[in-house]
């Protein structure tokens, strides 16, 4: 289906009397919708149209918890799959328990709660693990400065970076790197004797 002008309007002003006429999807959340839902809008670009819900579920999408397309929610532990699968990928960004809850198409409160219960953690501290394992990583496989490593992660403040780094390892970035380089020479030289 083509996303016209009419079709693109009818979803940013929420217009109820498009609903049962097409459905979007968000390609980045795998979540579908109705015209009428109430979560913010998608970009245009990150968005396919399905005449039905059947469309949109058989091309791998699922029920918005907030409008509910098909009549009923989403289990949590799918909803709370396809939100920590758009953490994964996104984890670099800005990321906020506001704008994952809009992502999502839930409410801060029920997302923060929910996302505690299925997992065992916060979405904030979540988003943490993910930006620091990725810190790791860079801080192994490469040259970058701690500085471009925290923007690289989503964690522009240096400052703010080092600590939470230092609270999640036990580690600077810069001592992190440090022992790892040291670790990787003193195995080199146990091999070579």
């Amino acid at each position: 289906m083509i996303i016209t002008e009419e079709r693109w309007r009818a979803i940013l002003e929420n217009n109820a009397a498009y609903d049962g006429q097409f459905f979007y999807a968000v390609r980045t959340t795998g979540i579908f919708c109705r015209p009428s839902c109430k979560s913010r809008p998608p970009r245009p670009d990150h968005i396919s149209l399905f005449r039905t819900a059947e469309q949109a579920m058989s091309g791998g999408y699922r029920p918005c918890k907030r409008c509910k397309p098909v009549g009923q929610r989403l289990p949590d532990e799918e909803w709370i799959g396809a939100l920590t699968a758009y953490i994964d990928t996104h984890y670099g960004e800005h990321l906020t328990l506001e704008g994952l809850a809009d992502i999502a198409h839930g409410s801060p409160y029920h997302l923060h709660r929910t996302f505690r219960r299925i997992l065992g953690v916060t979405p904030v501290a979540y988003i943490q693990s993910k930006r620091v394992e990725r810190a790791k990583q860079y801080l192994i496989g490469s040259d970058k400065t701690v500085s471009a490593i925290g923007q690289l992660v989503g964690m522009p403040n240096t400052p703010y970076f080092i600590t939470l780094f230092k609270k999640k390892t036990g580690r600077t970035p810069a001592g992190f790197r440090e022992h790892h380089q040291k670790a990787g020479e003193d195995a080199e030289h146990g091999n070579s004797q």
